[in-house]
């Protein structure tokens, strides 16, 4: 066993991959104080905004550097569905994004809500929402990822929903808060290793 290093100014992450190939059973969906709203089309503006506040503390990054072609190719694209979880105030808290384009497999590209939400039971009836949405006719499985940089309790989450574990893969990249991409106060739980700090840290010892 041998640990493998990363070069300051980069982040590794262990991934795994997972599928659900059984459509949940009716039930009646978790009480929320919450409502899944369909954006069609959303302008670059608002979706950036929203994934930020969702996937910032988590250093989601991969749809803040494209640009607006780039991000309207994916999210106005019909087979790509954006729902935004809103609270009774009309304020977006969370996110839900469904890719068909796989033919019969629906991905579940990003899931999450704000982090003052987590721990209240609001992500059950997220997921039931999304599932009742992404088992349409002609799907039949949903995949997700997620990482060690997600919040700790998301594997076990997708677990308790019925997903599966297919795979795992290692995936190293640039830490975004470097290039300004996330603010350097972001997801303050990863510590950020960059050149300048490390140099610092091996002085101050």
């Amino acid at each position: 066993m041998a640990l493998i290093p990363v070069e300051p100014g980069q982040l590794a992450t262990v991934v795994t991959s997972l599928s659900l190939y059984e459509r949940p059973r009716p039930r009646p969906l978790p009480p929320s104080p919450l409502r899944l709203e369909r954006w069609a089309a959303p302008s670059p503006a608002r979706y950036r905004a929203l994934f930020a506040r969702v996937g910032g503390p988590w250093l989601w990054f991969s749809r803040l550097v494209l640009d607006d072609a780039g991000l309207t190719a994916i999210v106005g694209d019909p087979l790509v569905e954006v729902h935004a979880a809103v609270d009774r105030a009309g304020v977006e808290v969370g996110m839900v994004e469904l890719d068909f384009r796989g033919g019969v497999a629906c991905t579940l590209a990003y899931f999450g809500l704000v982090p003052e939400l987590a721990g209240r039971g609001i992500g059950g009836w997220m997921m039931a929402e999304t599932l009742a949405r992404a088992w349409r006719p002609g799907v039949a499985r949903v995949d997700v990822n997620t990482c060690t940089l997600d919040h700790p309790a998301a594997l076990g989450f997708y677990r308790r929903h019925g997903f599966v574990a297919t795979g795992r893969t290692i995936e190293t990249f640039a830490d975004p808060r470097i290039a300004g991409i996330l603010p350097r106060d972001a997801a303050p739980q990863v510590p950020l290793l960059d050149q300048s700090g490390s140099r610092a840290a091996r002085a101050a010892t």
